[in-house]
Parts: structure tokens; C-alpha cells; sequence
């Protein structure tokens, strides 16, 4: 069987050049006689594995000297009390921009941490189909809150808040070196890897060092390993690290690195979104969902004519009935996962730095053809 173009959102596709190295390593990685999975995170076998990964952040994404760049476990969700425990200690106040569903569920949880919570803009009104504009964020905040790409509502930000000496805080779980990304800018960074980096198991932290308390200056309570100090002072391996994932996310920065960077998956992304974007936005029968302005590289969610938002129940019939048979017919043709969420409905295609550009057009072909024979 050939391989399928997977458009899903996450687990996400990986390069198949990757796929091809760990595959050839399984049994033996280089001449250690043993699997990087059967490998002990506390080995001369797997300490240059982890600090290639960590000087391969350092490099594509241009971290400065005073970030440290940690691997820990339980996702950009873990990273929601995290970031309020670690960060929300002086004041017990925060700024968040609520973008959609992971914007809105990490204000939810620093609030149930006892974090005074400010949404100072929100794009529920029209559905989270846009990027509020928040130009300037001031105040006694200890710091400030976005998701930069909003995998369900396949929306990103264009511009960043200035936030002066309030530290920005940052989600790019869908985004990560998707394009090039001014470090500097933010006081911490995540991305869960399962979308552009790695199989799921591992979250990227970048935080700058000044953010850093002991687990006593935390929020009262916060567990040792939800203190970034925990992780930082032993080198991201103070409990057994997700040693595997961690192996393939160094060979997925190499493969970045060698198809230029950060820059050159920037080129190569915008000029997939924008075939895929000029397709939906000629079309008679497909609409992009996010608006002009504010459209994600990464996640492109889109609806069929039929999607009219009626109440009517035949309506309703026909639109389930359209996508369903889209999501199922281009299964057949090789074209996997591209069922919308259900909160927005319809189809979404995401189309991560390891999507390629055979891949958009192979479903831009089947888009046409299917609204020919359903019209």
C-alpha cells in the first residue's frame, strides 16, 4: 500500500526522510548495539541525543543565551497550569486574548489556580473566525496570554501585542518553526511536538531564565514537576524523559535545518496556504471559514455550500450527508483525516511543514472534482 497525504491536525505527518532514518535505526542506533527506545536517559548513548535536540532549538529558532530550552511531559494542557503556577505569583493577575477553545481553556485553568483573570479581547462573537486587535497590553499583570495558531478555528496572529516589561506568553503547538519567530519577544514559549515536531510525548518549553522561581515561590501547592526550575536545573531528564520522542524530534530539526530553516518552511508553507486559500476563496461551492487577515499557514478549516447554518432539519440532513461522503470519498483517493472539528463543522486540512506542496494540489483536484459531481 502507498503512503496516504494525511491532512490531520494532530498526530500529524512527519518527513518521510525521517521516517526512513528511525525506521533504519530501530533495531541499532549507530553502533550501540540497542534501540534508542530500550536506551537509558541516564546513558552516554542517549546524552548526545538530547543535547543535539536542545542546540537544534537554540539554532533554528535563534534562542538567546539567557532562555533555557526544556523537554517535559503532558502537553500544551500541562502547560496551562504551569504557566500560572510558575508565572502568576506576584500579582495572582494575568491578560489573556481569547482566540479560541486552547486560549479559552488556559484561562479557565489559571483561574481555577486562583489567577484573577483579564480577557481583554475575545472572537467568540463571530465564532473565533478572526484575531481580535489588541495593540497594547498595560497593567499589574504578571503576564500576558496567546495562542498564536488556533489549530480548530485555523486562525493566526499577524502581529504581537506590546506588552512592554509583562511577559508574553505563548502557545505555538501548531505553529512552531513554521516560520521564523522573534524569541525575544516572549517571556516563555510551548508547543506540544505532535503537529510539526515530533510524534506526541514531548512539549518544547523556551522560558526566559528571569521567569525561573524555586518551587517555593510557585503558587502554593504546585507539584516539583510543575516547577520549571525542576526541569531546568536537571537538564530536562529529572524523571525519565520521553527519550524516543525527544530522538525523532532532533531528526525532524535536521530535516528543517537542510530544507532551510525556519525561512525556508515559511516559503514553503505560505505557498501551500495560498494555493489552497486561492482555491476556496474562487470557489462556488467551498468557503474558507477563517477571515482574510488573520488565516493560519497550518490549519485550513473550510465548509460546502450546504453549510448555510439553517436550523431546518433537512438542512442540517444534507450538510452531514455532503460531509460525510467528502471525508470518506477522500479516503479513498488517498486523502486522510480531513474531518472539520465539531465546532466548526465542515472539513479542515492541516497542512504542517511536513505537508507538501503534491499534497495540497492532489486535494485542491479532489475538491474539484467533488463539487462537480455534487453540485
Amino acid at each position: 500500500m502507498s503512503r496516504v497525504y494525511n491532512f490531520s491536525a494532530g498526530p500529524s505527518c512527519l518527513p518521510e526522510d525521517v521516517l526512513k532514518e528511525c525506521a533504519a535505526e530501530m533495531l541499532e542506533y549507530g553502533t550501540t548495539g540497542q534501540s534508542v527506545m530500550e536506551m537509558s536517559h541516564r546513558s552516554k548513548a542517549f546524552e548526545p541525543i538530547i543535547q543535539d535536540a536542545e542546540a537544534m532549538v537554540r539554532k533554528l529558532m535563534n534562542v538567546p543565551e539567557n532562555y533555557k530550552i526544556l523537554f517535559v511531559q503532558g502537553g500544551g494542557s500541562t502547560q496551562f497550569a504551569m504557566v500560572a503556577q510558575n508565572l502568576g505569583i506576584k500579582h495572582k493577575k494575568a491578560a489573556y486574548i481569547e482566540t479560541g477553545v486552547w486560549a479559552k481553556k488556559a484561562a479557565a485553568e489559571a483561574k481555577h489556580l486562583g489567577i484573577n483573570v483579564d480577557v481583554l479581547a475575545s472572537s467568540k462573537d463571530k465564532g473565533y473566525s478572526y484575531i481580535p486587535r489588541v495593540e497594547k497590553i498595560e497593567g499589574d499583570y504578571d503576564y500576558a496570554y496567546i495562542c498564536l495558531n488556533n489549530t480548530i478555528m485555523g486562525t493566526h496572529y499577524e502581529y504581537l501585542p506590546d506588552t512592554g516589561n509583562i511577559p508574553l506568553v505563548a502557545d505555538i503547538s501548531s505553529c512552531v518553526l513554521s516560520e521564523p519567530l522573534d524569541v525575544s519577544k516572549f517571556g516563555l514559549l510551548f508547543a506540544g511536538a505532535q503537529k510539526n515536531l515530533a510524534p506526541a510525548g514531548v512539549t518544547l518549553v523556551i522560558i526566559r531564565e528571569d521567569l525561573i522561581q524555586d518551587v517555593e515561590n510557585c503558587l502554593p501547592g504546585t507539584p516539583t514537576m510543575l516547577c520549571y526550575k525542576t526541569h531546568a536545573d536537571n537538564g530536562s531528564m529529572y524523571n525519565t524523559p520521553p527519550c524516543y520522542t525527544i530522538y525523532v524530534l532532533g531528526k525532524v530539526l535536521h530535516w528543517i535545518e537542510k530544507n532551510g530553516g525556519a525561512e525556508g518552511m515559511a516559503k514553503r508553507n505560505r505557498e501551500k496556504a495560498e494555493y489552497l486559500y486561492n482555491f476556496l476563496d474562487s470557489s462556488d461551492f467551498y468557503r474558507a471559514t477563517a477571515e482574510k487577515g488573520s488565516r493560519s499557514l497550518m490549519n485550513v478549516p473550510f465548509l460546502t455550500k450546504y453549510s448555510t447554518g439553517s436550523t431546518d432539519e433537512a438542512a442540517i440532513a444534507k450538510e452531514k450527508e455532503i460531509n460525510d461522503k467528502f471525508v470518506k470519498e477522500a479516503a479513498k483517493a488517498g486523502l486522510v483525516n480531513l474531518k472539520g472539528h465539531r465546532l466548526v463543522g465542515g472539513m479542515r486540512a492541516s497542512i504542517y511543514n511536513a505537508m507538501s506542496l503534491d499534497g495540497v494540489k492532489a486535494l485542491v483536484e479532489f475538491m474539484k472534482k467533488f463539487a462537480e459531481e455534487n453540485k
